[in-house]
């Protein structure tokens, strides 16, 4: 059963560790000390139901379903577009990593729904873990396919805890606002990169 769940791991570690919105949101708050357990406790718990779903046939129910496909793909660059922008924006504006009063503070609810928003409204993220996690993990036999499903989700737990608590050492790096810069033209790039390769999948 091990070698089901050290294959989970693997592979939701070559999928989940790739940079992207998720990701870049997560290390922000990370960054900025703000909401980090909500935020991770967030992303593993979607990760955990969107792996599970996959592997349990929602994947293959998303596959048969071209036009739901079609919507997920230019809704996603849609949202992808946005979020280059936004991040393209932020770049050429003199900022850097503010922790105490001058810091902008999010409430819970607003956390809350921005990391549900670069998580729920990513298509990368069904793409990733329902339907190509949910794939491979559901061609495993026997109870195979749960080992599977743990060694993922036991990736997301370590990838998470590690990119959110951990960001803190990087603090006085991103005190300077070049940094920051980088940072979010880095974020754009990728994001209107990722918004690209949805459209000519």
């Amino acid at each position: 059963m091990l070698s089901f769940f050290f294959k989970g791991l693997g592979m939701s570690a070559g999928l989940v560790m790739a940079i992207g919105s998720q990701n870049a949101h997560v290390l922000r708050m990370g960054l900025r000390r703000q909401h980090v357990g909500l935020t991770v406790l967030v992303c593993i718990l979607c990760e955990a139901v969107l792996i599970s779903s996959g592997i349990a046939g929602m994947g293959s129910l998303i596959q048969g379903q071209p036009v739901l496909l079609t919507l997920a793909r230019w809704g996603g660059a849609a949202f992808l577009t946005w979020y280059g922008l936004r991040a393209w924006r932020s770049a050429l504006s003199e900022h850097r990593l503010e922790t105490g009063d001058r810091a902008v503070l999010l409430t819970t609810q607003q956390a809350l729904l921005s990391v549900l928003a670069v998580t729920l409204l990513n298509p990368h993220v069904y793409l990733d873990t329902v339907v190509l996690l949910g794939a491979i993990g559901g061609q495993q036999p026997g109870q195979g396919k749960w080992w599977f499903a743990v060694g993922a989700v036991t990736n997301a737990v370590l990838w998470f805890c590690a990119l959110g608590f951990g960001a803190r050492l990087l603090s006085p790096l991103f005190a300077k606002p070049i940094a920051w810069r980088l940072l979010d033209g880095l974020v754009g790039v990728i994001m209107l990169l990722l918004a690209v390769s949805l459209l000519l999948l």
